[in-house]
């Protein structure tokens, strides 16, 4: 299978099935306990209608929206995540160079395996680094300060990982890092030879964010214990403001999914929160953040900036979201299947085929710009 043999996510979803070991594809397609809310992500978008206007003259189609004070090219952008270095050498850098292409947002995970300062270079678009509150408190300054001197200008606290969740595809597999597989995974390597080449030409894999604090070596700390032990899980409201306060910009919070707390964000001077239920890979049986969109943005929408991720695998599921008032989505699975599969050209072929998408849309849809996409457009089953 090539990258031009690959016109949606399922294509690249395939690709990269081909291509990848099999703990390190499940790392990426799997999510928690029986994985329900994963596949209610997107299912849940199904449950939506759209209800086009006609003959309302959109030759020209703008796309562009702002959020948090940053103009985006177009109304999706690409959600930080972890370890993307070892699904392809390219990791990070192809995400920054495919985002700042497009002119969009992406973000550089704590879990990074490429440094802010590099992914900051190579992208002169938004970018936003996506923070884990440790138990340390002076290593959540220092890397808030770190992230202010590579010129981020949007801080996004990632506030549904206290814990890790129960992933079960890792635990058949023996996946962690670093890697401590099982004989059923090291067999799965064995056959994707190519995937190894790759991974040992290239430098050393790392976690420049955390340089420092978690040794990569013997004895060293594993992904799921770095979630155990060093993150805080009596994180609370207070250290939250706290952290706005020093942060002094553009502060957001991802994975919040109630109401009262997205009030509460705005009372502590967030200025963006993400609905995000962290592509169904934590609290299984949670609701997929689009059917919790609409109470939100009625609740704080005219507050605060309302985004949202999970499940997106199509332009026209962007325009519902859109439509019930996100202000941006964010795209996970949907640019790591290409990247895994093809490097930087597959994550921009994936931007390239989202953006074709979303403008045919809302030619479809009779609307010029994002304004115009409005729940007078939608209709709800049952």
């Amino acid at each position: 299978m090539q990258l031009k043999d690959c016109y949606n996510f399922h294509d690249f979803r395939r690709m990269a099935k081909q291509r990848l070991p099999g703990p390190i594809f499940n790392y990426i397609d799997g999510a928690a306990d029986d994985e329900v809310t994963y596949r209610r992500n997107t299912a849940a978008f199904e449950n939506c209608d759209l209800v086009p206007d006609v003959l309302r003259g959109v030759s020209d189609v703008d796309m562009s929206v702002t959020v948090m004070g940053q103009k985006l090219s177009m109304p999706v952008y690409c959600s930080p995540t972890a370890l993307q270095r070892l699904f392809h050498h390219q990791g990070e850098r192809a995400v920054a160079a495919a985002a700042g292409k497009f002119g969009t947002m992406f973000g550089v995970s704590s879990l990074g395996t490429t440094s802010l300062e590099e992914a900051r270079r190579i992208s002169g678009g938004p970018q936003v680094y996506q923070f884990y509150f440790h138990k340390d408190r002076g290593l959540n300054r220092d890397m808030m300060a770190r992230a202010k001197s590579a010129g981020v200008e949007t801080m996004m606290l990632t506030v549904d990982s206290i814990t890790g969740g129960n992933r079960e595809r890792d635990k058949r597999t023996g996946f962690a890092i670093p890697f401590k597989l099982n004989l059923s995974g090291i067999a799965q390597f064995a056959i994707k030879p190519a995937w190894g080449i790759n991974y040992l030409t290239h430098e050393r894999f790392s976690l420049p964010q955390l340089d420092g604090h978690i040794k990569m070596d013997g004895g060293a700390l594993s992904i799921s214990r770095y979630f155990t032990e060093m993150l805080d899980p009596s994180m609370n409201w207070d250290d939250v403001a706290q952290m706005v306060r020093e942060w002094d910009g553009p502060f957001c919070l991802k994975g919040v999914m109630s109401v009262d707390d997205a009030r509460r964000a705005v009372e502590i001077g967030c200025s963006g929160i993400v609905l995000s239920n962290h592509g169904g890979r934590q609290l299984d049986g949670s609701r997929s953040a689009f059917d919790q969109l609409a109470e939100i943005v009625d609740a704080v929408g005219d507050r605060i900036d309302v985004m949202m991720d999970g499940g997106v695998q199509r332009g026209t599921h962007v325009l519902k979201a859109l439509s019930l008032g996100a202000k941006a989505v964010g795209l996970g699975r949907y640019y790591l299947f290409p990247l895994a599969a093809a490097g930087q050209p597959g994550v921009e072929r994936a931007l390239e085929m989202m953006r074709i998408e979303i403008e045919r849309g809302m030619k479809l849809m009779g609307c010029t710009n994002v304004e115009q996409l409005t729940r007078r457009n939608l209709r709800f089953h049952g």
